[in-house]
């Protein structure tokens, strides 16, 4: 199971110390805002909204080295405008996973 780490972001920042904090900074202000429209989105049907939601936050899941959860992101984007919300359940695991991550 992969867990979420700062390698690509050292590696896309060359290991500027106060870059890699000002991403984390931005990660950790704009992560649970984004988490949360998701969730009511997704209690609210609103499934394009809901879609827009996954969206921003797969650039997050990206920029934390989770391409496996990157992946179901997509795949979890790309339902949900078809009105499909199956990978809901899987997709808020690693939501949650994040959120300790990023809180810890």
């Amino acid at each position: 199971m992969e867990h979420p780490n700062l390698s690509f972001i050292k590696e896309i920042t060359g290991n500027d110390d106060d870059f890699q904090a000002s991403i984390l900074s931005i990660l950790k202000k704009e992560f649970p805002e984004e988490k949360e429209a998701y969730l009511d989105n997704i209690e609210n049907l609103n499934y394009e909204a809901a879609s827009d939601d996954v969206h921003k936050l797969k650039h997050k899941i990206s920029l934390l080295a989770l391409s496996k959860s990157s992946e179901l992101a997509t795949k979890h984007e790309k339902n949900l405008k078809n009105g499909n919300a199956q990978l809901h359940d899987k997709f808020v695991k690693i939501l949650n996973k994040i959120h300790v991550y990023l809180n810890t």
